[in-house]
């Protein structure tokens, strides 16, 4: 459990990242050359999804509730926005349903 939710951590961060660099040089006017480790990261995001020991689909549902708790985390210490109570509210939800999704007993 704690090994696939660090590679949904992971795998968050890099999304963000490669997201995060591209509106750095959109909306902040920063060097263009945030692209180049911006792309080598969504190359990492997408490689890192492929890891995950179930049903893509399922992988994308749930990675979708820590997505929201890493972009959180990321608001805050990142971009320096202090989460809401709402915030944390919503957080909670998405990862409840994450954990819903990826730690429901299946038949084998």
């Amino acid at each position: 459990m704690i090994k696939t939710l660090f590679l949904f951590v992971l795998t968050a961060l890099a999304e963000i990242i490669g997201c995060y660099l591209p509106y750095l040089w959109l909306r902040e006017g920063k060097s263009a050359w945030l692209l180049l480790p911006a792309a080598i990261s969504l190359a990492l995001f997408a490689w890192l999804l492929s890891l995950h020991p179930t049903a893509a689909g399922r992988v994308y549902a749930a990675y979708g509730g820590v997505y929201i708790g890493v972009a959180i985390v990321w608001l805050w210490l990142v971009e320096g926005v202090r989460p809401s109570g709402w915030d944390m509210l919503g957080t909670a939800v998405a990862m409840l349903g994450m954990a819903i999704i990826m730690f429901a007993p299946r038949p084998v």
